[in-house]
């Protein structure tokens, strides 16, 4: 038996956070465990073998969805990051912190306190901004964000002006006054290396002696004395042991962990934990529901000029950008390539963006391979607002059981007609003039756009996930009977108990989930320990016309403009 004033289950994206926040307190003693190991491995580290830790099962659970109905039966991966650093250690690095009226929206949904004004602070805390701080972006935070190799490839700047050319406007930055627009895409990477939570504030914090962190650790449930958490029991080396909270414990085991220990604990929908066969400790019907993702396709085109990634495939390219990267951490292996991108709006009437565009000068598959012999390039997009819900439940108490994961991706006839939407504006774009030099045939979806059941198949068929699930323990209102969290993380009816990762948010943000998830666990950081919150003030630009417009060329600043007012 050890005793610990926190106990944090998790050293992910969030619980690496909370682990380097809370252990700033030398009076705290803070216990780490994670069910993973290390995270040091080149693949890890080298940002354009991305492709590869994501297929180790070193480093992923391995999740799988049970057969989509929507989606004519198939069974989706689930990755979710195993070891140190969890998702930030195997996801593409991408940037995105979500649109100003993310926040805003929920707030609206209950979550008092996460407003923007809220959320922008803890932003600016938790980063580096390679151009420093300014009032939207920060300048000497743990996680260091670039433009990758700054767009060196042409067909980065020509995606830019093709949207432009559609009338769409440009955005210097999409994380700070204007999201809306086509411009440079950002990554989590520092001098060349992927900056992984791990690398930004586990590594500094475990110099404390007060951080102990457990690695290769399955937590099999929280322990309660009632209705108050008070450790946990775990098994290490096939041995059982337990910890004891003195102050709280803290759930941040991601968007399927999180719910799935819950429900193991005896805290969850009392039907569904009976059937599992666990004695329920509090009858609460959100944790696991309310589970969202992105889904995205890839929209593939012939490359008429050899400039394109494809040509690096092979082994003797791959050694010597590996040879590059590995003595300098320059070069084509210091990036993820993601290095343009757009955030635009499906229609009239849509008052902020609901389509991201990542654009890759290559055509391949996750797996790291060719998409087929040749140059090519493509661009991968998907509608950012889905309104399917799914679910995580347990099917038995064991810990070494997968839950049970459906989406129901595509099962609302929105999310359908959002993606008819998605692909012609998407052709659209790829056909202006900019385009013209570089794109021969293309390879998908290549059928009838203006054919709606076409459509329809063809995206059912090969959409993908892009491996954002969230929202399972969201935070709500007193009156919001699916709400698992109060604004503070505390889990209803339950005291000295929290969930801190992407299973909090409401509702899913428009763009990766990555830096929200980090800001939301600086947040939740100062309200363990009593902090005053952080609040800030900043404008952002929406289309004054959206009600009637559906694209906005080259707005001025102020044309649009809210003022957000005082803190």
């Amino acid at each position: 038996m050890r005793t610990f004033d926190y106990i944090i289950v998790g050293a992910g994206s969030a619980g690496c956070v909370i682990a380097n926040r809370l252990s700033e307190d030398e009076s705290a003693s803070v216990l780490l465990v994670e069910a993973g190991g290390s995270d040091r491995s080149i693949f890890v580290r080298m940002p354009t073998a991305l492709s590869i830790p994501m297929n180790m099962k070193r480093f992923n659970w391995g999740y799988r969805t049970e057969q989509e109905e929507f989606l004519e039966g198939r069974q989706m991966d689930c990755p979710r990051g195993l070891g140190l650093g969890g998702s930030s250690s195997i996801n593409g690095m991408v940037y995105v912190r979500g649109h100003p009226c993310d926040f805003d929206e929920w707030q609206a949904l209950g979550a008092s306190g996460w407003g923007f004004n809220d959320c922008l602070p803890y932003f600016r805390k938790s980063e580096s901004w390679m151009h420093g701080a300014d009032t939207y972006r920060g300048g000497d935070g743990p996680v260091a964000t670039c433009n990758g190799n700054n767009m060196q490839n042409p067909l980065y700047r020509a995606f830019i002006e093709a949207g432009r050319q559609a009338g769409y406007p440009e955005t210097g930055d999409y994380n700070g006054y204007q999201q809306e627009g086509f411009g440079p895409m950002h990554m989590t990477v520092k001098n060349g290396v992927r900056c992984s939570t791990s690398l930004a504030y586990l590594q500094p914090a475990l110099k404390r002696s007060n951080l102990t962190l457990l690695k290769n650790v399955m937590v099999e449930r929280i322990v309660f004395d009632g209705k108050n958490a008070t450790g946990i029991r775990y098994s290490k080396d096939g041995e059982l042991q337990e910890a004891t909270a003195r102050a709280e414990v803290i759930v941040c085991a991601g968007s399927i962990g999180s719910p799935a220990l819950l429900q193991r604990s005896g805290v969850g929908p009392s039907a569904i934990l009976a059937e599992a066969g666990v004695e329920v400790v509090h009858d609460l019907p959100g944790v696991g529901a309310n589970l969202q993702d992105h889904l995205e396709v890839y929209f593939q085109y012939r490359c008429r000029e050899p400039i394109t990634l494809n040509a690096k495939l092979g082994w003797l390219s791959k050694l010597l950008i590996g040879s590059q990267w590995f003595l300098t951490r320059t070069g084509l292996g210091s990036t993820n390539h993601f290095e343009s991108c757009a955030f635009i709006r499906s229609q009239a009437g849509v008052q902020w963006p609901d389509i991201q565009f990542h654009f890759l000068p290559a055509a391949m598959r996750y797996d790291g391979r060719a998409a087929f012999d040749g140059h090519g390039f493509q661009v991968h997009v998907g509608p950012n607002k889905p309104t399917s819900r799914g679910s995580v439940r347990i099917e038995s108490s064991a810990s070494n059981d997968a839950p049970a994961i459906r989406f129901n991706y595509l099962s609302t006839e929105k999310d359908r007609h959002d993606w008819r939407i998605c692909l012609r504006l998407t052709r659209e774009i790829l056909g202006q003039a900019a385009m013209d030099p570089y794109r021969g045939d293309e390879i998908q979806p290549a059928i009838d756009l203006d054919d709606d059941e076409a459509v329809d198949a063809w995206v059912r068929q090969n959409v993908e996930s892009a491996y954002h699930p969230s929202c399972t323990c969201k935070i709500g209102a007193d009156d919001d009977p699916m709400a698992v969290l109060h604004p503070d993380c505390r889990v209803r009816g339950i005291e000295r108990l929290r969930v801190v990762d992407s299973s909090i948010f409401p509702v899913i943000t428009n763009g990766n989930l990555n830096a929200p998830t980090i800001m939301a666990a600086e947040k939740a950081a100062d309200m363990i320990r009593g902090l005053p919150p952080l609040a800030d003030a900043a404008d952002f630009w929406i289309d004054d016309r959206w009600q009637q417009r559906q694209r906005a060329a080259a707005p001025e600043r102020g044309n649009g403009r809210l003022n957000r007012g005082s803190p």
